[in-house]
């Protein structure tokens, strides 16, 4: 099993080698070691009950664990999904939210299959959406697991999540802005001899403000506190004396190969950059604002304008 703390796709714990992933200062969405545990614990216990409920009511033997979670952009989230697949849009009754329980739809049809006494073949056809009898079927098996999610999190905080509906193409659904932090549980399910890999999503404010709040305000006594406070304050003196290189650039231009090759002393190579047009500060390929060239006594020097504030 394997707990992500930056904004990374899950990888498949099994798989996994030990090589380092970069971390990107410009989007730190980080998970606290001790929190990411907290919430693993809650869902494991939902894959326990959700792997009974289907036993119960498939009468075939289910089994989900769960195999990974991870803090990342609903837009990476969505990215990371099949082309075609059931997500199920589920109403978190305390704040309005939406969550997600995302499976392929031909797992959906085995369940169907098993539940009518079939054999549990299925269809195998992705692009097949389910039929109304097939959703109400659907919805039965899923509410009594969505049920045991309010269980498994009932330590940390109320949790009434009900299915709204059931959407096909995850490129067209907007769960949340694209940009929100949201926290992925990643299921290995197995029914009978079929595998399958399901997903579940939350806004990740919800539960980690939760597990934030079941912590005490941080769970420290006041010297742990103030050892807490000091290693913050040690941890930006140093980032704040780290040196980078800061350039002041033109709009760059595009020429051939040929002009290229062929550039010798003397001559000239217009730009397109307008002269009433601010130039860009840029640091490691960033630009982070605009700014007017100019002199400072004897040297080149340039006054920012604009900053960039996104940055």
């Amino acid at each position: 099993m394997t707990v992500h703390t930056t904004g990374q796709a899950p990888a498949r714990s099994r798989r996994r080698t030990h090589v380092p992933e970069p971390y990107d200062f410009r989007r730190p969405m980080t998970m606290a070691r001790e929190h990411a545990r907290v919430l693993e614990m809650a869902f494991e216990t939902f894959a326990r009950q959700w792997g009974n409920q289907l036993t119960a009511r498939l009468r075939a033997m289910a089994q989900v664990t769960l195999d990974g979670l991870s803090l990342q952009t609903y837009d990476e989230y969505v990215r990371g999904l099949p082309g075609t697949t059931a997500m199920m849009l589920c109403t978190i009754e305390q704040t309005r939210q939406t969550a997600v329980v995302q499976v392929p739809v031909s797992a959906t049809m085995v369940w169907i299959d098993y539940m009518l006494g079939g054999p549990g073949t299925g269809d195998t056809r992705e692009d097949r959406e389910l039929t109304e009898i097939e959703l109400t079927l659907l919805r039965g098996v899923m509410g009594a697991a969505l049920g045991d999610l309010g269980y498994a999190f009932s330590s940390l905080t109320p949790l009434d999540v009900t299915l709204r509906s059931v959407q096909y193409n995850p490129q067209f659904v907007q769960a949340v802005p694209a940009s929100d932090a949201v926290l992925v549980a990643t299921f290995l399910m197995r029914v009978g001899e079929r595998e399958d890999v399901a997903t579940v999503m939350f806004p990740a404010e919800l539960l980690l403000a939760a597990v934030r709040q079941a912590d005490g305000a941080g769970g420290r006594s006041s010297e742990d506190q103030r050892a807490h406070e000091l290693a913050v304050l040690d941890l930006e003196a140093a980032v704040e004396d780290v040196p980078v290189e800061v350039a002041v650039r033109f709009a760059p231009v595009v020429v051939r190969p040929r002009d290229v090759v062929g550039l010798a002393v003397g001559d000239v190579v217009p730009l397109s950059h307008p002269s009433s047009q601010p130039l860009d500060v840029v640091v490691d390929g960033v630009v982070l604002a605009r700014a007017a060239a100019g002199n400072n006594g004897s040297r080149l020097a340039c006054m920012v304008v604009t900053v960039e504030e996104k940055h």
